[in-house]
């Protein structure tokens, strides 16, 4: 059983930074794409990003482009999401969660972490 764990959220200005982690459990994380959801209040869960197994694909929502980046650390079994230039609107849950290849569609990851909350005050 796979074991994804969010870290790194918390309260942050408007124009600042957070960088994310999703520390992954067991010996199979290099075979697998991953990527950054989010969840505000009262709407539904979001694509952020995503990466392929090597990291020589990402991919990003219109909303983070150019200011998200999605790495991937395989020797650490870690995934990051770097967010600069926070907005408001960024506010939210962010979860991580493993596919098979790198895909903005929910329904093709199998693996969730629970989230961490991301707040962005004006």
């Amino acid at each position: 059983q796979v074991q994804l764990v969010e870290s790194g959220g918390g309260l942050v200005q408007a124009g600042g930074s957070l960088r994310l982690s999703c520390a992954a459990s067991g010996r199979t994380f290099s075979m697998y794409a991953m990527g950054w959801f989010r969840q505000a209040p009262g709407k539904e869960r979001e694509f952020v990003a995503t990466i392929s197994r090597n990291g020589g694909r990402t991919d990003y929502a219109d909303s983070v482009k150019g200011r998200f980046a999605i790495s991937r650390d395989n020797a650490k079994n870690t995934v990051y999401l770097q967010m600069n230039s926070l907005k408001p609107e960024d506010t939210a849950v962010y979860y991580c969660a493993r596919s098979s290849y790198a895909t903005r569609e929910s329904p093709d990851y199998d693996f969730w972490g629970r989230g961490t909350q991301v707040t962005v005050s004006s």
